[in-house]
């Protein structure tokens, strides 16, 4: 049995966003803490994307039994099964960790915040810092967790805005 601890975080939300994992084992003993900058993204889109990542870690370590503790009541209560996912991207994401999930025999826990800090600290490490990852022998593509619609190239600048302003008046304005 290994526990995966994940939380997701987004400054602005939507805004900046990264997610967190912290993997354990029975123990208590640390298997690895990693985390990714996801681009602009609301808090429940990172939150998913944490689960998502902790599960493919575990597929690749070989562990299914699992069980993934989080703060945010509302993935554990979708991911569950008994509310609804209204929000199209966060329906494909959940689709997808609904698709992980069949590959487990995983239990979702809610907790407590103070008991997510090791995920919450680096959901925050990854968006003040960058990707980062303890364990180095991993082949987890944690880039490719993703939707379509926040997937877009790293960016290290602001992007440029342009307004538009149209002035004058005819019938089709």
């Amino acid at each position: 049995m290994i526990f995966i601890y994940a939380d997701g975080a987004s400054r602005g939300n939507p805004g900046p966003a990264a997610y967190g994992v912290h993997i354990q084992d029975d123990k208590g003993t640390t298997i690895a803490d990693f985390g990714e900058a996801i681009g602009i993204a609301t808090n429940n889109q990172a939150e998913y994307a944490g689960v998502i990542a902790g599960l493919r870690f575990a597929s690749q370590l070989g562990e299914f039994l699992v069980t993934i503790r989080m703060d945010s009541k509302l993935v554990v209560e979708q991911l569950s099964g008994r509310w609804k996912i209204k929000n199209a991207n966060m329906a494909e994401l959940a689709a997808e960790a609904m698709g992980l999930l069949r590959d487990f025999d995983a239990k979702l826990e809610w907790i407590p915040r103070e008991q997510n800090s090791a995920a919450d600290a680096n959901a925050n490490r990854a968006l003040d810092s960058g990707n980062f990852e303890s364990r180095g022998d991993s082949q987890v593509e944690l880039a490719t967790i993703q939707p379509r619609s926040i997937r877009a190239p790293r960016q290290t600048v602001e992007p440029t805005t342009v307004v538009v302003v149209r002035h004058g008046h005819t019938v089709n304005t």
